[in-house]
């Protein structure tokens, strides 16, 4: 297959897959500054459990600049909504510089969101609706956006339900305000790579991962965010190691428990991330599939295209 053009590089995969590291190797190869995919990422003081890795951005080949981590408190709210913007405005920027801009993360959502140009209206929360929604069964909640409004559904992570109920809640004040609508761009020609591994490498990775975590402080992180006032509610909104360490510190579960049951939804998280990645190929993006974080594949890749700003 010939070369194509690209004005945006992406690189993403499963989490512990060694996305971070694979792309500031390529971002100081070829003169890129990276974007966070990461819709956790985004919040000051949460860099265990996140996996910001910052260090990883400062090599003694050289530091790359980041944008859309450390924006935000962590007791702000944060939308996708308001990542498109913050978005938009971070890749401006880098064109300023003549840069190329390199969108690297594991938050399907927020990047197929991202590089579709999708346009969201800014719909307030309905507090009577989600908690009318909050009595309805996932499935069913799933199958009323599907038929209230196909398109917010396409662009929902349906394996959450908070996500499904934030989407009929867009959904109906789209229907209320028809003077509001979405809008796609097609200014965006990403050339996407993701990582994939086997199964059991990426369940070891995975649990390894959590270990170190657990050994560099996460339980600690979750206490200090508790006691700058960040209510239990939140952690358990923002899932996995907040949730389970917030319900640890609790009382409500032991250390061994918090391991096990934490070990078991990441690696069911990973298995939901690649389904979107596939997901994203059926909605029309090409992806360009490497085994593991191979710098020299990557280079393979992006070497056989070209780069059109």
């Amino acid at each position: 297959m010939g070369s194509t053009n690209y004005n945006i590089l992406c690189i993403t995969g499963p989490t512990a897959g060694g996305k971070t590291r694979l792309a500031v190797k390529l971002a100081l190869k070829y003169g890129c500054e990276i974007i966070s995919g990461d819709s956790r990422q985004v919040y000051r003081g949460m860099d265990i459990g996140t996996g910001k890795d910052l260090d990883e951005y400062k090599t003694p080949a050289g530091s790359v600049r980041h944008h859309l981590i450390d924006i935000v408190q962590p007791c702000e709210e944060y939308s996708l909504y308001r990542y498109l913007q913050d978005f938009s405005l971070a890749l401006a920027d880098i064109k300023s510089r003549g840069s190329i801009p390199l969108l690297a993360g594991g938050s399907g959502l927020y990047i197929e969101a991202a590089l579709k140009g999708y346009s969201l209206p800014h719909a307030p929360e309905n507090p009577e609706l989600r908690l009318m929604l909050e009595a309805v069964p996932a499935d069913q909640l799933e199958s009323m956006l599907k038929k209230e409004a196909p398109d917010v559904y396409l662009r929902t992570d349906v394996s959450s339900r908070r996500r499904i109920i934030r989407g009929i809640e867009i959904a109906r004040y789209m229907e209320e305000h028809p003077e509001v609508h979405t809008a796609e761009y097609t200014g965006l020609s990403p050339l996407i790579i993701c990582i994939s591994l086997p199964r059991d490498e990426l369940t070891a990775r995975i649990d390894r991962r959590l270990e170190e975590r657990l050994s560099q402080g996460l339980t600690a992180e979750v206490q200090d965010l508790i006691g700058s006032g960040m209510p239990h509610e939140k952690l358990l909104k923002l899932g996995l190691e907040y949730r389970y360490a917030a319900m640890h510190i609790a009382g409500d579960i032991t250390r061994e428990e918090m391991t096990a049951r934490l070990k078991t939804e990441i690696h069911r998280f990973a298995k939901r991330q690649m389904t979107w990645f596939r997901g994203m190929e059926r909605r029309g993006f090409r992806i360009h599939w490497i085994n593991g974080a191979d710098v020299h594949a990557a280079e393979k890749i992006i070497d056989s295209n070209s780069y059109a700003p």
